[in-house]
């Protein structure tokens, strides 16, 4: 009696979720809380946290709350893929907000295109990631034109800039491929002239040898393709040896936690983002909410990266996308409902706190840049530039 007592509060147990699940709107998140990905990646799941606890408060999407799904990829591509894999196919998502790296993104996207499920990543910006794909879209800019408007600014504004070194992190996957192919591209765009670009390793961070041959030549720029703590590891040597020229980077270490961690080695320092906090009053309530949250979490921000508004957006996004097409979460309905959110992101305009009627080129959204400078120890903006426009 007692074995059949515990088989029958099984069942039950096994109706009760399986009920729930067909009351929620799964989306799924494929985040990074491990690995070298960890500092500028974690921090986004209280982002998302933020938009589905305003949304649940609000009545959910078409009335059901929503749910979400989560598989942690510890910074590795391949696991981005089995997580793809794992909520579409075991999870049941809709959609899956995430990856969050470029790397990780150009893996997992290939699963979303196979199995049929729109795929936002949160953060990846490698140019042409979504190009020739049909459910791969991102509420992201990419690099080239936001490292573009940084070194636009810096012309506008007269600042000297005739010539460049360019510093990279090789086993990064951004950075080297930023380094060594997006920074010379650009800079000689903009008529800078520029060495070899100049590689780190991250593994046995040493580069006194290569700080002496940046000084040698004396350029009037260095630019610096690197996540936060290696960028910061670059600064500070290049800073010892004596560099006294301007610093430059795109969004690769666009986080607001930089000034403390460059210190005062950091002044001056020019980059890009595209996430600017006093934006709106809505950009503002979002940058301290998240501040508050993340501090309740144990991780400490002084302010949203991009990468967090833009996966706060991409939620809200989601929503959006899904009232239109009627989603109700339905397990019966999922091939179908699936299919209607990626339908629903053709020609679709969404406002939010990174900006106002944001449109896509192609399956890439087109989003303001904020020049960055890192002033008397704090995060100032040196200069904008508006979204392109849409054909």
């Amino acid at each position: 009696m007692k074995v059949r007592s515990l088989l029958a509060a099984a069942a039950i147990l096994l109706a009760a979720g399986t009920a729930y699940a067909q009351e929620t709107i799964k989306i799924g998140n494929i985040v990074v809380t491990a690995g070298p990905l960890k500092g500028p990646g974690e921090p986004t799941l209280t982002a998302i946290d933020i938009a589905v606890e305003e949304i649940n408060a609000a009545g959910g999407i078409n009335g059901k709350p929503v749910e979400i799904v989560r598989f942690d990829t510890g910074s590795d591509p391949k696991q981005a893929s089995v997580g793809a894999r794992k909520l579409i196919q075991d999870d049941g998502v809709l959609a899956i907000a995430g990856p969050f790296s470029s790397g990780e993104s150009a893996v997992a996207l290939n699963d979303a295109e196979r199995l049929k499920v729109l795929m936002m990543p949160t953060s990846a910006s490698a140019p042409g990631l979504t190009d020739g794909r049909t459910y791969g879209w991102r509420l992201t800019e990419d690099e080239t034109k936001q490292f573009g408007r940084l070194l636009n600014s810096i012309k506008a504004k007269g600042i000297k800039a005739d010539t460049a070194e360019i510093v990279y992190i090789s086993e990064e996957v951004v950075s080297n491929a930023a380094g060594t192919k997006l920074y010379p591209a650009l800079l000689a765009k903009a008529g800078i002239k520029h060495g070899e670009p100049i590689a780190v390793q991250y593994k046995s961070f040493d580069m006194s040898a290569q700080a002496a041959q940046i000084l040698q030549a004396n350029p009037d720029l260095v630019a610096i393709a690197a996540l936060p703590e290696s960028a910061s590891k670059v600064i500070k040597e290049l800073r010892r040896q004596g560099y006294k020229g301007r610093i430059i980077g795109s969004q690769i270490f666009a986080d607001p936690n930089v000034v403390e961690l460059f210190g005062p080695e950091g002044d001056g320092t020019l980059l890009v983002a595209g996430f600017w906090k006093g934006r709106t009053e809505a950009s503002q309530a979002f940058n301290t909410k998240f501040v508050e949250e993340t501090g309740k979490r144990g991780i400490h921000k002084l302010g949203a990266h991009h990468s967090d508004a833009q996966a706060y957006d991409t939620i809200y996004l989601l929503k959006q996308v899904m009232e239109k097409a009627g989603v109700t979460g339905d397990p019966a309905k999922i091939e179908e409902e699936r299919a209607a959110i990626v339908a629903g992101m053709e020609g679709v305009r969404f406002s939010g706190i990174l900006g106002d009627d944001i449109c896509f080129a192609g399956h890439d959204a087109e989003l303001p840049g904020y020049i960055i400078e890192i002033k008397g120890g704090e995060w100032t903006k040196f200069d904008e530039a508006p979204a392109d426009k849409c054909e």
